[in-house]
């Protein structure tokens, strides 16, 4: 069967399919090996339709495992697929590269042609069977004559399904087939497979890619699991939801069919989860992962259980366990791609889902067996406590002390995680007689829970105690547990808010906790800056009256935070009043720290080298006991910092740095994927900027983040208008500009998507527009003093003064921008505005000057690296005149708006028939056309038409034959 489909590369999988091309053009055989679901069938489609649409042929061979029990199978398969195939219609007529297919059956000879009919079951099957060497030679022409035509492309998808008899045919068709056959075979290795074929065993014992051909080493391409971040490429181009792309990815250990089983069963679950340890599984992942463990014997899965269960599995902690085979079945699950095992024997699982199924598929006489044995060999009594307490049937206020006491042992170790695991479990292994004590616990487990940002042990906290005859200071301590744990989550919690606020009434240090969650509630959530300072306000003097300096000082952060925002003068006092109080009480993490909004309001200043000094000031005090938080808050910031700096390559690095970590510890990747979308427009590629922006777009929608979401749909509008996708950036800019309005944001410098969206709309054709944004925003940036947004707006004005046909002030003022640029400490800004510049000067028919500018600017993008910064500069006057093939011929200096209109001028249209046409006014056709003239560098309509009939796509179409000639 052909396949008709042309599929773009799967995700993450571009390099390998590349190879896969060379493999198939060098070798003419491919062997796509790998576990079930990681994407081999994907991968031999994506070369199907490269090959199609080369002309080839394809046939495409499915088998299924029943197939290995049916003889001549696959062969007969084969046979229908070459009958199916377009590209060889029954009906076609012969051409002279050969016959039809069915031609070419007909022109076998006819024991061969006897023998397909009784391998394809239109003809009786005589009672010694059919002839093989008829077979052998009728499959072995038909493909030769088929390949004779146009080359072949044969993907034979499950070869290890393949029966014996079929095996035989294809190995003899193959080895006598011609170059222009070519063969791509997809193998799911069996884990118990021997690695060659016993005394005595047979074909069908060896089935698989060496029933074809024997591999060699250059035919075998291993088909990996994806990172985390094409998963979440993944689960952004399925429409899943993105922002637990890294739980997720530990879910599914990169498999991209568990991880889209995993992704649906969260959207179809439609309740928020914030862990991986809280995926709340079911229906095709746990299928799914059922059948991957499917693939190991009772007595392995009873091994893996143990690893399952296990803190910390080796393979001789499971032997003293009491599994003697410990290391024969951990073997045979490693060929099984279940888990890998290092050289000492530490056993980690391929994907979370997999231990997570094995304890939730046991029974809990297998689980308390499990741990009861695990706790008599390991040799950390924190860990033995731990499985003594989940083997026992019946609460013991003995043991729970016990496992308090190893949850006090853990938070020393700094092992935040197992700490409120232990936490948890001292609080449902305290009997019900002592319910104030397990309600205490409860509370310490909620609040270790937020401190690991484990949300799915401080909701079953939460939970249990809210069930229980519980003080409201206790229910409040619980609920803001709830709300620290969220994340950028937090458009689904109003009734915690409720309830919280219900309970802190009589209580002034609560309700400041409560008023300080509100207040960031109110900006991520709601987009509301007036209701958060106002939180705010109230949180720092609650918090004063109690004596609670941390809640005080980190409410006045929020509010000076706030106070940016609004353009209001006691920013600067209130976030200095925060500091003071911050330098006495020294807060236990940075993320929300006076001193990191310190450091970003110099980013908005761009005070750019103090920013970055303080930042790695605190750089050793996150490494040595920050939390994950403080570090992804500290690279992200840094990338921002280095992005507008010009530090290309540190902020790539940076950037990457906070995804992986976001990735990792399973948090909302919308603000990683913001800074790795401004630091790939700096110094990596327009296109993975996009990608990325696009993503941070999805995730803070999910999210419900309203401050991200501005953000992000910023860093793709901009990425767009420097690529030159002119439309989609004014269309994403406006929705900035709705967006932050909505929110009532004022201070021009936090996101500068004022001069973007003036500098896409004067290339939209809409020069008054943008000339009434700038007259707007200039005021504002002149009574809050930002300098640089004002160059900005500079740069922006004089492109309006040039569409405006004002070339000569428009290149005094980017002459000036760009210096002022320089000393401001923004080489990337100066190289911008020398771009434009060039532009300018070219329009003014100035080619030496154009060209100084260009070059100028291509040596500060090739010293700050900014790779595809450069690669604009490095277009030349002459060059941005030629045409372009990408659009059609045209020439990359005209916009569409510009094109149509000459497309009409060229047809003889007049400016009056042109403007009613365009639905424009006569004035601005006239402009319009004035700057069309000054870009091709010619002076009339002659010579406007005669340069468009030079570009082949929009060359008049020659004079038809078909009728009568022309007078």
């Amino acid at each position: 069967m052909t396949t008709t489909v042309h599929r773009p590369a799967p995700v993450g999988r571009a390099e390998l399919l590349a190879r896969l091309e060379r493999v198939l053009h060098t070798r003419g055989r491919a062997l796509l090996t790998g576990p079930a679901g990681i994407g081999k069938t994907e991968m031999a489609l994506a070369a199907a339709a490269q090959a199609e649409s080369r002309g080839e042929t394809v046939l495409w061979l499915a088998t299924l495992p029943a197939d290995r029990d049916i003889p001549g199978a696959a062969a007969a398969a084969l046979l229908a697929s070459v009958r199916a195939s377009v590209s060889w219609p029954a009906a076609h007529s012969p051409g002279p590269g050969g016959p039809g297919a069915a031609d070419a059956l007909e022109a076998l000879p006819g024991p061969q042609r006897s023998a397909v009919a009784m391998l394809c079951r239109e003809a009786p099957i005589p009672e010694g069977g059919w002839d093989p060497i008829a077979l052998r030679l009728a499959l072995a022409q038909i493909l030769r004559t088929l390949a004779a035509r146009a080359p072949v492309l044969l993907v034979v998808d499950g070869v290890q399904h393949i029966d014996a008899d079929s095996a035989d045919l294809l190995r003899f068709a193959l080895h006598l087939a011609p170059p222009a056959l070519r063969v791509i075979a997809a193998e799911t290795p069996s884990a118990y497979a021997p690695t060659a074929p016993g005394p005595g065993a047979t074909p069908q014992d060896s089935a698989g890619p060496e029933a074809l051909w024997v591999p060699s080493e250059a035919d075998v391409l291993f088909v990996p699991a994806l990172h985390a971040d094409e998963i979440a490429e993944l689960l952004v181009h399925h429409r899943l939801p993105s922002r637990m792309a890294g739980r997720i990815h530990r879910a599914s250990g990169g498999n991209p069919r568990l991880a889209l089983a995993v992704g649906r069963s969260l959207a179809d679950a439609r309740t928020p989860v914030h862990h991986a340890e809280a995926l709340s599984l079911s229906g095709r992942a746990r299928d799914l992962a059922r059948q991957l463990l499917g693939a190991a014997s009772p007595a392995v899965r009873s091994t893996l259980l143990l690893a399952a269960l296990a803190l910390r599995p080796t393979a001789s902690l499971i032997r003293r366990a009491g599994r003697a085979t410990a290391e024969a079945d951990l073997a045979a699950a490693e060929r099984a791609n279940l888990i890998t095992l290092t050289e000492d024997g530490t056993v980690a699982f391929s994907a979370g889902v997999l231990p997570s199924t094995l304890v939730h598929d046991a029974c809990w006489n297998e689980r308390s067996a499990g741990h009861t044995a695990l706790a008599r060999v390991v040799n950390d009594p924190v860990e033995a406590v731990r499985h003594r307490a989940l083997a026992a049937d019946t609460p013991d206020e003995h043991l729970a002390h016990e496992v308090a006491a190893a949850a006090d042992t853990a938070r020393r170790r700094g092992n935040s995680a197992l700490a409120a695991e232990l936490a948890l479990l001292a609080a449902e292994s305290t009997p019900v007689e002592h319910g104030g004590q397990r309600i205490a616990r409860l509370v310490d487990a909620a609040e270790e829970a937020a401190r690991a940002a484990r949300a799915d042990l401080a909701m079953r906290a939460a939970t249990d105690l809210l069930a229980r005859d519980a003080t409201p200071a206790d229910r409040v301590r619980a609920r803001l547990a709830v709300l620290d744990t969220a994340g950028q989550g937090l458009g689904d919690l109003d009734e915690t808010y409720v309830h919280a606020m219900e309970d802190s009434e009589d209580d002034t240090a609560l309700r400041a906790a409560v008023q300080l969650r509100l207040a960031v509630k109110y900006v991520l959530a709601d987009g509301d800056p007036v209701r958060s300072r106002a939180a705010a306000v109230e949180s720092a003097r609650l918090a004063a009256s109690v004596g609670d300096r941390q809640t005080a000082t980190r409410a006045l952060t929020v509010q000076a935070r706030m106070e940016r925002v609004l353009g209001s003068s006691e920013e600067q006092r209130v976030l200095a009043e925060a500091r003071a109080l911050e330098l006495v009480d020294r807060p236990l993490g940075i993320r929300n720290a006076a001193q990191i909004l310190t450091i970003r309001h110099a980013l908005f200043d761009d005070r750019l080298t103090d920013a970055r000094d303080q930042l790695n000031a605190l750089l050793p005090l996150v490494e040595r006991r920050g939390t994950v938080e403080d570090a992804i808050e500290l690279f992200r910031t840094l990338a921002e910092i280095e992005a507008r700096q010009g530090l290309c390559a540190a902020a790539v690095a940076h950037a990457g740095r906070s995804l992986a970590l976001t990735l990792e510890a399973g948090l909302s990747p919308g603000p990683a994927w913001y800074a790795l979308a401004l630091a790939e427009t700096a110094g990596g590629s327009f296109a993975r900027a996009a990608s990325y922006a696009r993503r941070s777009v999805q995730a803070s929608e999910e999210e419900g983040d309203r401050v991200f979401l501005s953000r992000s749909l910023y860093a793709l509008g901009r990425v767009q208008l420097v690529a030159g996708d002119v439309a989609d950036a004014v269309e994403t800019l406006r929705r900035v500009r709705t967006d932050e309005q909505a929110q009532s944001t004022v201070d021009p410098s936090m996101l500068r998507w004022h001069e973007e969206l003036a500098e896409a709309l004067v290339a939209g054709d809409a020069p008054e527009e943008a000339a009434f944004l700038l007259a707007g925003v200039r005021p504002v940036a002149e009574r809050l003093g930002r300098t640089t947004v004002l160059l900005g707006c500079d740069r922006a004005y004089a492109l309006y003064l040039a569409a405006s046909g004002k070339p000569e002030e428009a290149a005094e003022l980017l002459t000036e921008t760009a210096e002022r640029f320089d000393a401001a400490g923004l080489p990337l800004e100066r190289g911008r505005a020398l771009i434009a510049l060039a532009r300018v000067e070219r329009r003014r028919r100035r080619r030496s000057s154009a060209q100084n500018a260009l070059q100028t600017a291509a040596a500060v993008f090739e010293r700050t690296g900014a790779l595809p910064w450069l690669a604009l500069a490095a277009e030349t006057p002459s060059r941005s005149a030629e045409p372009d093939p990408a659009r059609g011929g045209a020439p990359t200096s005209l916009t569409e708006a510009e094109l149509r209109l000459a497309a009409l001028v060229r047809e003889g249209a007049s400016n009056q028939e042109a403007a009613a046409k365009l639905y424009l006014s006569v004035k601005t056709v006239e402009a319009r056309l004035t700057r069309i003239y000054q870009k091709l560098d010619v002076r009339s309509r002659a010579q406007l038409a005669t340069a468009l009939n030079s570009w082949p796509a929009h060359r008049p179409p020659p004079e038809t034959t078909d009728g009568p000639a022309s007078p």
